[in-house]
């Protein structure tokens, strides 16, 4: 998704963190001002898209959930016209329901459904056009409809066949399990899906076997939550993670995100950095180098799935 021209060509930069004043992020208080304003958080996003295209990323990901990150991305790139290599990604499958607060009852309300995938896919051409280059749906899990409606599946097959990329997201303890069902799915004898966003990082690596399937199978592998919503950032971070980092002289979260690029079948990996000094030391992760004791001390770290993402629940809405 992006060419091999620069050492950060692999990392790419999600606007979950900064297209809506309230997300589940240890350290928000500190990373954002009290100012959450739909002005603030525009000069936010768009100084993250400048340093980040500065520093040589080309990927970013956005969300019709996140907030108004669609509406942000696009007055960045209608501001910059002379910008024609970043790739664009979008998903859709949540609407935002917390109106620009942080104390919202429910932030999102999730809904496979064709009907919303018109609606959604409408907003979302309606800000990004032509720019939108991968089109995904939002969290898929094992039981949902989106892998069994073939109306769904004609729909994004009509979409690929004008171009877009068709793409899917995961979330939960059972990720593998839903990968390995969106695999199955064709149109036409076709695969439907050429790309997966999946939660991976030093925590949560059940989800490794099936992206390693994924890459095979020629999908595009994005990673998510590489920080795991800042629990291996200073200071959450574990000691295990610390000491490792102290011996590299980079930060935790760089070390955090070296070795998710280690991995064979990791095309793209995000940085949720609500900072430029976070983007600035995320990106950082592109020239660590870690040596065979330090990669185990570190894959020692993983947590079971099911204990993990039952901690991701309970994170606060900042």
């Amino acid at each position: 998704m992006a060419s091999a021209t620069t050492p950060t060509s692999r990392l790419g930069l999600g606007l979950a963190a900064v297209g809506r004043p309230g997300y589940i992020t240890l350290g928000r208080a500190q990373d954002l001002p009290s100012d959450r304003s739909v002005d603030a958080l525009r000069t936010r996003t768009h100084a993250l898209l400048d340093a980040a295209y500065a520093q040589g990323v080309r990927y970013v990901d956005a969300a019709r959930s996140y907030g108004r990150s669609e509406e942000f991305l696009a007055g960045w790139l209608t501001a910059h016209p002379e910008i024609d290599d970043v790739v664009v990604g979008s998903k859709w499958g949540y609407t935002y329901t917390a109106d620009w607060t942080t104390d919202a009852e429910q932030h999102e309300v999730k809904d496979h459904s064709a009907a919303t995938y018109e609606r959604q896919r409408a907003e979302t051409a309606a800000l990004l056009g032509d720019r939108l280059a991968l089109y995904q749906i939002h969290s898929v899990t094992p039981d949902s409809p989106a892998l069994t409606d073939r109306e769904l599946h004609a729909r994004l097959a009509q979409a690929a066949a004008q171009g877009l990329t068709i793409g899917f997201s995961t979330s939960g303890p059972a990720q593998a399990d839903a990968i390995r069902a969106a695999l199955a799915v064709t149109v036409d004898g076709a695969p439907l899906f050429r790309s997966v966003q999946s939660t991976y990082n030093l925590l949560e690596t059940s989800a490794a076997p099936a992206l390693a399937e994924a890459h095979d199978a020629g999908l595009t592998v994005i990673v998510k939550e590489g920080m795991a919503n800042g629990r291996l950032a200073e200071p959450y971070a574990p000691e295990a993670l610390k000491a490792v980092a102290a011996r590299t002289s980079y930060g935790s979260d760089a070390v955090a995100l070296a070795a998710v690029l280690r991995r064979p079948w990791a095309d793209v990996v995000l940085s949720g950095a609500a900072t430029t000094a976070q983007l600035t030391s995320n990106l950082q992760a592109a020239t660590v180098d870690l040596d065979g004791d330090q990669l185990a001390r570190l894959e020692a770290l993983a947590e079971d799935p099911r204990a993990y993402w039952e901690q991701r629940g309970q994170l606060p809405w900042h």
